[in-house]
């Protein structure tokens, strides 16, 4: 079974960009879907991207579709989250989440496989 970590986080200005990394270690990303959500404090878990093993992409609407950009290299065993012009509302700690599906989530409980998170912080 794959472990899931997350890199990539970190303190940027309101404009800047980001770029996320989760990989898998001690297992693989074949015929996972790869999902990322974020939670901010007091908030639910709500979900951002997923890219499915063949790459078919899904994004939460409104707030991150146009600024965001979830890709994946399978041969690397990594997906990636492209974040630009970050908005101080999209502050939250970012987590990976695998499924083994050939199908697009946006819905937590159909990952069973999730990473610690990365905390990403967007100063006004």
């Amino acid at each position: 079974q794959a472990q899931l970590a997350e890199s990539g986080g970190g303190l940027v200005q309101a404009g800047g960009s980001l770029r996320l990394s989760c990989t898998a270690s001690g297992g693989t990303f074949s015929g996972y879907a790869v999902g990322w959500f974020r939670q901010a404090p007091g908030k639910d878990r709500e979900f951002v991207a997923t890219i499915t093993w063949v790459g078919v992409t899904l994004y939460a609407t409104d707030s991150v579709k146009g600024r965001f950009t979830i890709s994946r290299d399978n041969a690397k065993n990594t997906v990636y989250l492209q974040m630009n012009s970050l908005k101080p509302e999209d502050t939250a700690v970012y987590y990976c989440a695998a499924a083994r599906t050939l199908s697009s989530s946006s819905r937590v409980y159909d990952y069973p496989y999730w990473g610690q998170g990365t905390q990403v912080t967007v100063s006004s």
